[in-house]
């Protein structure tokens, strides 16, 4: 399985979603809170291709988007092969 990273903030529904989804399909997943970690918020932007809102979901590197793309990916029947190894 691909690694999965999620940039989130503590108090934030969309991040709480997308890690419940991920939490049901047994995906683990690498949390980045920048709000207890400011400093990564940078790092988040540059990667997201200037993507300022949380979630930002990367998978196997791959920016995805936010929870939105995730459900879509989900939706679609194309977030397991994409998860794949």
């Amino acid at each position: 399985m691909k690694q999965v990273e999620i940039y989130t903030t503590r108090f934030c529904g969309y991040c709480m979603a997308a890690k419940r989804l991920l939490k049901e399909k047994n995906v683990p997943y690498t949390e980045i809170d920048v709000g207890a970690q400011p400093e990564r918020r940078a790092e988040m932007v540059q990667r997201a291709n200037g993507g300022r809102t949380v979630p930002q979901i990367f998978i196997g590197g791959r920016h995805i988007g936010g929870c939105d793309e995730l459900y879509e990916l989900e939706r679609s029947g194309k977030l397991n092969g994409l998860l794949a190894a």
